[in-house]
């Protein structure tokens, strides 16, 4: 991660066990886990169910953090796992919650984040 700051990983998970999906405690669980998995030092969780359906929720990890926002009812997930530093591999931790979101298909990419240049160039 020469020049950057941190890694951040956007996952569209698509044919996800809904059941999962909507159930607080098992998305906490699967997004603690993960972060666990890919070595992150975890802080605190928060997660809300929403009505009828849905959850959204954020592990901070001492690295950054991992998020997840679910609509059971399409069986698909908005995940977003950021890191920083050289220690802990996000796409380990994103591995990790497709296998146990049960995604059926996905599309991830990486985004460079603080990345340093030598001249910045500032935006108005």
């Amino acid at each position: 991660m020469k020049n950057a700051l941190g890694r951040h990983i956007l996952c569209e998970a698509h044919g996800c066990d809904p059941e999962v999906l909507n159930s607080t405690r098992l998305v906490e669980k699967i997004m603690v886990e993960a972060a666990v998995a890919c070595g992150a030092e975890v802080r605190e969780a928060a997660f809300h169910k929403f009505s009828p359906q849905g959850i959204s929720g954020v592990v901070i990890i001492s690295e950054s953090h991992l998020s997840i926002h679910t609509w059971p009812e399409l069986g698909y997930a908005a995940i977003d796992v950021f890191t920083c530093g050289n220690t802990v591999d996000p796409w380990e931790a994103a591995a990790y919650l497709l296998t146990h979101f049960k995604a059926k298909s996905n599309a991830c990419s990486e985004i460079k984040r603080g990345v340093m240049r030598h001249e910045m160039v500032k935006i108005s």
